[in-house]
């Protein structure tokens, strides 16, 4: 589970750096990040879970 919540983290930050970047139009990601982060929080909550 810990490979999982570092997987998603870095596509976070990969995300943010395109959308800080200009590479991409930040309003293209919105939806993607948004998803992403949550999916990070749900990863992390599980993790926390399983070591309880």
């Amino acid at each position: 589970m810990g490979i999982v919540v570092e997987e998603a983290d870095e596509t976070v930050f990969w995300l943010e750096l395109l959308s800080e970047s200009g590479l991409v139009k930040p309003a293209k990601l919105v939806e993607l990040l948004s998803e992403a982060n949550q999916l990070l929080a749900i990863f992390a909550a599980s993790r926390r879970t399983a070591r309880e």
